[in-house]
């Protein structure tokens, strides 16, 4: 008698297997839940906060969607970002992607940030296979020593453990969505 062991989520992280197969693994996993936390919002829900925060989701998304493309272009290979930001505040506001997005629409944010992560993965497979994690990045301290591709992925790891915390609050508030993990038959909306 065989039984079939179900089938993870396309975000589980592998239970075994390569530094680099875990280290993707958990940033897609980071990014599923942080997507499924935004997720299906008006721009009403992408723009409220809760008292003590000027954080909305709304901000969040396009936060990640900026930190997403700055890895992967100017830290990882010294290119520059995107076209997709060639229109931004930055001169003047240095958290303009957060008091932005409430100008923003939702169809517009989500697709900035789900373009940003493919473009991420993209050029982040790209890299790790002409290099490898131990690779150099072009982002460089004032001596000269190089970050290495791996050090930026676990950047990139930590900055969304931080906002997927911040987007479990907010969500909670807006609708009282709460869990860990999305539902394992959840796609994003488009």
């Amino acid at each position: 008698m065989s039984s079939t062991a179900p089938v993870p989520p396309p975000w589980e992280p592998p239970l075994a297997g390569t530094e680099e197969e875990q280290l993707l693994g958990a940033l897609d996993r980071q990014r599923a839940t942080f997507r499924w936390k935004v997720d299906g919002l008006d721009a009403v829900g992408l723009d409220a906060g809760i008292p003590s925060s000027r954080l909305t989701l709304g901000g969040l998304l396009k936060h990640l969607a900026v930190a997403e493309d700055f890895h992967s272009t100017e830290k990882l290979s010294g290119t520059p970002m995107p076209a997709v930001w060639d229109d931004n505040g930055w001169a003047d506001d240095d958290s303009w992607e957060f008091t932005s997005a409430a100008s923003d629409e939702p169809a517009k944010l989500y697709a900035l940030y789900d373009g940003a992560v493919e473009r991420h993965r993209a050029l982040v497979r790209a890299a790790l296979d002409e290099r490898g994690l131990d690779g150099e990045a072009h982002v460089s301290m004032p001596d000269g020593r190089h970050a290495s591709i791996r050090r930026l992925l676990l950047d990139l790891l930590e900055e969304y453990g931080r906002h997927t915390g911040h987007a479990d609050l907010l969500r909670e508030a807006v609708d009282g969505r709460v869990g860990e993990d999305p539902p394992d038959d959840w796609r994003p909306a488009r």
